[in-house]
């Protein structure tokens, strides 16, 4: 389906609900069906789902099936239907309304939207998409109140600056498409209270547009930090330039706690030299525009502090690493916890940055 600029892609991501029973005969039909999907042959996967449906018009699987196919085909009015429908039938799951939620921020219904993601967390607290999404939704409520604010009062420049970090936030976000993937089977509509009550453990479904998001290894080796280095603040350097690599995981989060603390300390030319000549800048502007911008924005605050929380190192080769941590931003106008991902690169055995991902 259209994604609503980048917060609808961030936010489309379509789970799919618990595994609890089914008859094998109509699982294979519903897999068949999930197949043509994922073929992309979305108009005959939904006359078979609409058959299949005259025959079970209670199966929940086939009704949720139906709604990403819905939404597939741009057909939003139709899934919303659908997944309002199922939220009323079964709303001890999750899933519906956090469907319900990404559908109404790709028509930029923000507050229905917010609506739909807390009675999902409502219904199952460990619901990890949904808290996310969540996020998503406040970040853009807040660049329109920021947005709001400047156009009753244009010199407000705090305002400027939050809805600034705002807009940065959501333009260097991952873009997400739906996810074709298939639900798992649910049971019947017939089944017994007690049986369809369970609390759901949602298996989320998230694809990646290959563009903006590096492809995952075959084989991945994921940092050994210490918890103590985890969640501290970065320890200080005086380098102006980032660390050599020493090899392994450890050189990669070194200088990304390096970087991090070039960033708090204000030291524009040592924050700048960790970025490679080839980095993939969030709007695709120039080098030297997207410099200039990082340098007004930097000295323009009265103090910094950057930290980096729980970071997962992933090597994909020697000289490639992705890092993802949550990033918690503080200056003297505003704060900001999100979560990032690195991609690094290493060049004449440095590791620096070659992309930003944010809300990943």
């Amino acid at each position: 389906m259209t994604c609503f600029a980048r917060l609808a892609a961030q936010l489309l991501i379509l789970a799919a609900p618990m595994v609890l029973s089914a008859n094998l005969a109509r699982a294979d039909e519903l897999q068949d069906i999930n197949g043509l999907v994922k073929q992309g042959q979305h108009a005959k996967a939904l006359e078979r789902v609409n058959q299949y449906l005259a025959q079970k018009p209670g199966d929940p699987n086939a009704r949720f099936t139906k709604g990403l196919i819905l939404a597939e085909q741009n057909k939003t009015p139709e899934a919303i239907e659908v997944f309002a429908a199922l939220s009323r039938d079964y709303p001890e799951l999750p899933e519906p309304y956090n469907n319900l939620a990404v559908l109404y921020a790709s028509q930029g219904q923000y507050e229905k939207a917010r609506q739909q993601l807390e009675k999902s967390i409502r219904t199952h607290p460990s619901y990890a998409t949904a808290y996310e999404n969540l996020g998503d939704v406040y970040t853009k409520l807040a660049s329109q109140a920021y947005d709001k604010a400047l156009q009753i009062d244009s010199s407000n420049s705090a305002a400027k600056n939050k809805l600034s970090l705002i807009r940065d936030l959501i333009s260097s976000s991952r873009p997400s498409s739906a996810a074709s993937a298939p639900p798992a089977v649910l049971a019947e509509a017939q089944q017994p209270p007690a049986a369809k009550s369970a609390a759901p453990n949602p298996v989320e479904v998230k694809e990646t547009d290959a563009k903006s998001a590096p492809p995952k290894p075959a084989a991945v080796k994921q940092a050994d930090a210490k918890p103590a280095a985890a969640k501290a603040t970065p320890k200080k350097s005086e380098d102006k330039v980032p660390p050599a690599a020493q090899g392994g995981d450890q050189a990669v989060l070194q200088a990304v706690l390096a970087w991090a603390d070039a960033w708090s300390q204000k030291k524009v030319e040592t924050y700048l030299a960790f970025y490679a000549q080839d980095f993939k800048t969030p709007k695709g502007e120039g080098r030297s525009e997207w410099e200039a911008t990082r340098r007004e924005r930097i000295n323009g605050a009265k103090k910094i502090e950057v930290a980096v929380e729980a970071p997962k190192v992933v090597l994909k080769d020697e000289n490639n690493a992705n890092v993802s941590f949550k990033q918690l931003y503080r200056s003297d106008t505003f704060k900001l916890n999100s979560r990032k991902t690195l991609v690094m690169v290493r060049t004449e055995g440095r590791w620096v940055i070659q992309q930003e991902l944010s809300g990943s």
